[in-house]
């Protein structure tokens, strides 16, 4: 290892003169923290870690968050924590490790972080990547410890305890941190008398953690309201600036829900899709590289991520000009019947699968209403069928958490199989796609994409729409865009 990789220095950075080394690491006075108090949510941190520990009594459990990745060279992508990590921890920041040893009372809990070194070292101004010169102050282990509520130590002496470790006496949650990963090396599927591949001990690790967080307490479910609300008003902010006798890019949508995604969370939660015309067929478009059109759809399905990384995901079609034609309506209620639907039939013990289908005859429904459907509908929606799936694609939903698509990791049995329970959050998002080039739609239909998503929280007896400060309804999006209109454009911030 060079001299300068062990400072931080980068390849172009100065030979720096002894005397100008010397002059660096005088005169700086105390910067320590005092009186810090644990964030009222670490709490709830410990109590999902000791679920967890109940889970694996006995077991080390290691779950990093994993570094920075390199963009080019020597700039990197703004680090997100992993998401096990920070439910448990509340940690945000790259390169931390928790640990989870067996003990009389279950597992103590140590977080392992890189330190702050004090201006004793000359990392703080030689460190592209650490010095508090260059990113910032960071907190010592003490400060971290005292916020959390969790002991710190030194992530050098990690790599020392994790060689002690047995591996079947050891999980690892994978993929996050190729050190991790190499410490413990992985084991291999097991398969059992029917030849279906077993999860791993480290494979069933992930699968807890995300079947643990499936349900949401009322913190949790106050970050996703937070999240949702900074995305209305994000989409406020854009309908504002969406002219009906003129085109705009999408790239200048996509700045303006990014600015207010920037100011009030986090940031984005994912990439916006911002599809006007015919781009709004495409699920995933996030090229952005089109402009709007009067009389043409725009559909835009963006969201926020806050602060704590929880994140809405919310979808809308908007008549450019400010009105449906008429077919674009019956396109649009469509969409909404069938979401509408959905939602009617949300509550706990329906099967997650049974939303699926309601939605999806309504679709089905209405494109045999439109003389599309080639098969009846009931062929239509048979598993071995499915024709009309063409013209939707995608499920009703997904799970919705400190991710946007949560949970991913859980078993079928309990998400995608399984039952609905209180306080589950999902989106709820059926959509209709007619391709410019699908010559088995009439003409007039080609190019039109429409999907309705928002935000539901299942309760005791049905569900709540978190993401109801957003209209649905064909009749309410004209009145809200008219309404949008007409306070004119603004800048998120200065209102």
């Amino acid at each position: 290892m060079s001299d300068n990789t062990k400072t931080g220095e980068r390849s172009h950075d100065p030979r720096f003169p002894e005397k100008f080394l010397e002059f660096m690491r005088t005169g700086w006075g105390p910067s320590g923290l005092t009186d810090l108090v644990a964030v009222p949510q670490a709490t709830r941190h410990a109590q999902r870690r000791d679920a967890v520990s109940q889970a694996f009594p006995g077991e080390t459990l290691i779950i990093p968050t994993g570094a920075e990745k390199v963009r080019a060279n020597d700039t990197f992508f703004r680090f997100r924590a992993g998401s096990d990590y920070a439910w448990l921890t509340g940690d945000y920041d790259p390169e931390g490790v928790l640990v989870l040893r067996p003990s009389s009372g279950g597992h103590d809990a140590v977080l392992y972080r890189h330190p702050r070194k004090s201006k004793d070292s000359d990392e703080f101004f030689r460190s592209a990547q650490y010095g508090e010169l260059w990113v910032g102050r960071r907190y010592a282990l003490d400060e971290m410890a005292a916020l959390l509520g969790i002991e710190c130590r030194d992530l050098a002496e990690f790599e020392a305890e994790v060689s002690k470790l047995q591996r079947d006496k050891a999980r690892v949650l994978r993929g996050f941190d190729a050190s991790v990963d190499r410490e413990l090396e992985a084991e291999e599927a097991a398969t059992d008398a029917e030849g279906n591949k077993q999860l791993t001990r480290d494979a069933e690790l992930a699968a807890v953690l995300s079947e643990l967080r499936l349900v949401k307490d009322e913190w949790e479910i106050a970050q996703l309201q937070d999240a949702i609300d900074i995305t209305v008003r994000g989409f406020e902010d854009v309908a504002r600036a969406l002219p009906s006798d003129r085109s705009i890019r999408e790239r200048l949508i996509e700045g303006i829900f990014g600015l207010r995604s920037r100011l009030e969370g986090n940031g984005i939660g994912y990439d916006s899709i911002v599809g006007a015309g015919s781009h709004g067929t495409t699920l995933h478009w996030i090229t952005n590289d089109g402009a709007t059109t009067p009389g043409e759809l725009i559909l835009m399905d963006m969201g926020v991520e806050n602060k704590h990384l929880y994140t809405a995901d919310v979808t809308r079609t908007i008549p450019v000009s400010g009105r449906f034609t008429p077919l674009q309506r019956q396109i649009y209620d469509l969409v909404h019947a069938s979401q509408q639907a959905g939602m009617d039939a949300i509550k706990p013990g329906v099967d997650f699968a049974e939303i699926h289908q309601v939605c999806m005859r309504v679709l089905a429904e209405g494109l045999s209403g439109l003389g599309i459907l080639p098969v009846s509908v009931d062929e239509a929606m048979d598993a071995d069928s499915l024709v009309y799936r063409r013209w939707t694609l995608h499920g009703f939903g997904h799970m919705l958490g400190i991710d946007v698509h949560d949970c991913a990791n859980a078993r079928a049995d309990n998400y995608r199989l399984g039952k609905l329970a209180e306080n589950h959050v999902l989106t709820v998002e059926p959509g209709l796609y007619f391709q410019t080039d699908d010559e088995l739609v009439p003409e007039e239909l080609r190019g039109i994409g429409i999907r309705i998503e928002d935000d539901v929280r299942v309760t005791a007896d049905g569900c709540e729409n978190l993401s109801d400060g957003l209209p649905r309804t064909a009749d309410d999006v004209e009145e809200w865009l008219a309404t949008q209109r007409d306070k004119g454009p603004h800048i998120a911030g200065l209102e």
